[in-house]
């Protein structure tokens, strides 16, 4: 169980987050929806430890947790970024298995394996040899998943994972989600698409801008 306590996040004099709280629990999928500006995608870098909270709590599984200095946070939050953050000189198969290399000192052989059982379940096995540049939106997208889930995480994050897509790879994300849960994994899933949140979530937080 994730749980946030009256977070408070700025910039500079600017008041993003004003004592936000929440609760993800075991296997859920929580949806996290607002206007552009609400302060939706600072509140997922915090929960990924990509930004510190000014203040407040982070608990998870009940223990105080803190995302940003965690030593190893890949490997209990993962993030899809919205913008897929894939390494351009590296192959699908590299990008998957750089991290749990380095990050989990898995052998190479395991890295590779593991990878590849994951292409395989995102329909993405003849792919692995590819470049970035070679791949589709909804191509990069879900190898932007498989790198994530290479890593194991606890939860699961997705920052605006219908963004430009058309009718057809939405509901592809959305069958991608809800087959992760049936699998037990807890995801949070950021998005403006109201209808896309309610298909596929558990529980849907409304942030608003201040």
């Amino acid at each position: 169980m994730l749980v946030l306590k009256a977070i408070n996040k700025s910039y500079g004099k600017r008041l993003i987050l004003k004592q936000l709280s929440l609760t993800v629990n075991d296997g859920e999928v929580l949806a996290i929806v607002g206007p552009s500006g609400a302060g939706k995608t600072t509140l997922l870098r915090c929960i990924s430890g990509l930004e510190p909270i000014d203040s407040g709590e982070i608990d998870l599984n009940g223990q105080p947790f803190d995302p940003y200095r965690n030593q190893n946070q890949d490997s209990v939050i993962g993030v899809v970024f919205q913008d897929f953050q894939l390494f351009p000189n590296l192959n699908v198969l590299e990008n998957i298995t750089l991290a749990p290399i380095l990050a989990l000192k898995q052998p190479a052989a395991t890295a590779k394996a593991k990878a590849r059982q994951l292409l395989s379940r995102l329909a993405l096995a003849d792919k692995e040899r590819l470049y970035p540049y070679q791949l589709s939106g909804g191509q990069k997208q879900r190898v932007a998943l498989a790198r994530a889930l290479a890593m194991r995480p606890q939860v699961l994050c997705y920052d605006e994972p219908t963004s430009a897509l058309d009718p057809n790879l939405r509901q592809e994300v959305a069958k991608m989600i809800l087959s992760l849960k049936a699998d037990g994994m807890t995801q949070i899933v950021v998005t403006h698409d109201l209808a896309f949140a309610r298909e596929i979530a558990d529980a849907v937080k409304h942030v608003t801008a201040l």
